[in-house]
């Protein structure tokens, strides 16, 4: 008889026993963690009143507003505001320079702050990275108001530093800066990512910070130079960050900001073509004309086109990789 044996199952092993037990029902759940519930009550009651109740609005897009009727009352008419709204030059001109804008914010915002945040990580003083990133977050802190001046500041025709000190020195004469639309097509894009470069910066870095060091070793154990370990390890890891953050942006990208396009270029009327957003419009429409119906036509239009475009752009993304997708 051989040292080893082998055992076969028989017919009379126990049978396995089927899991039976039933899902808690939704009273029971609210009962064991209701105190988070409680805690969710405030949130939750912020966004029905600020972003669910504000819905009702749309059907004023659909209406020509009689202030005496009401709201309710006013007759319907449609999609008439909408004809309007495309009929003129205006649609194309809010539209293009909306979409246009927030495609060169979004790619600034990537690249710039991906770099930097990789510089910073890689300085050896740590406190000259804190400082650099402390200076950099500052201007997000700033109002338009402010900013609007300080941008005055510089590109005033009788006492911006531009016209008075600099363009005299390279000897090139004052520029009229507010009644130059082609200016403003960089200049816009400057002062946004000034601003707003900062918080995406802090964002890249937190999440580079979070990577493994011993990845770098292995890369160093390896022979890999800095270039080869940021395009190999750093980039990578951090790619689900940088597609969230864009993702987010692409669902804005119908959305202009109100204070960079109004408040810094002053509203001014000469820098329309170039400045001209949807954001702006719909106010200018409202002020101007006292068209409520047209301004939320406008408004309508623009939210509409930006859940198509976060949901085609998640489903872009979700196509080839589903962990990365917000939804």
């Amino acid at each position: 008889m051989s040292d080893t044996a082998t055992i076969t199952p028989t017919t009379s092993s126990p049978a396995k026993v089927k899991n039976t037990k039933l899902k808690p029902s939704f009273f029971a759940t609210v009962k064991k963690y209701w105190i988070f519930y409680v805690m969710m009550l405030p949130a939750a009651a912020l966004l029905f009143v600020n972003n669910y109740i504000p819905m009702a609005g749309v059907l004023i897009a659909f209406k020509n507003i009689n202030y005496t009727k009401g709201i309710l009352a006013s007759p319907w008419i449609g999609f008439d505001n909408f004809k309007y709204l495309f009929s003129s030059d205006a649609a194309w001109v809010i539209t293009r320079n909306t979409i246009g804008y927030n495609i060169v914010f979004i790619i600034l915002n990537l690249v710039i702050a991906v770099a930097f945040a990789i510089m910073f990580n890689e300085m050896r003083s740590k406190f000259l990275s804190k400082f650099h990133q402390s200076t950099m977050f500052l201007p997000f802190f700033l109002s338009w108001v402010v900013v609007s001046y300080l941008v005055y500041a510089f590109l005033g025709v009788e006492h911006g530093y531009l016209n008075t000190v600099l363009l005299p020195k390279l000897g090139i004469d004052p520029i009229e800066w507010y009644s130059q639309p082609v200016y403003w097509l960089v200049i816009l894009p400057i002062v946004s990512t000034w601003k707003g470069i900062g918080y995406y910066t802090v964002i890249y870095m937190a999440a580079i910070i979070g990577i493994d060091n011993e990845y770098y070793e292995a890369a160093l154990i390896d022979g890999a130079n800095k270039w080869q370990q940021i395009r190999s390890i750093t980039l990578p890891l951090i790619a689900p960050v940088m597609i969230t953050m864009t993702l987010l942006q692409i669902g804005r990208i119908f959305y202009a900001d109100f204070g960079l396009f109004f408040q810094v270029t002053r509203n001014a009327g000469a820098l329309y073509p170039s400045t001209q957003v949807i954001d702006t419009y719909v106010y200018q429409t409202f002020l101007s004309m006292g068209d409520i119906g047209m301004s939320s036509a406008a408004g309508l239009y623009q939210s509409v086109v930006g859940f198509v475009t976060v949901f085609l752009s998640n489903l872009i993304v979700r196509r080839f990789s589903k962990e990365n997708a917000l939804f």
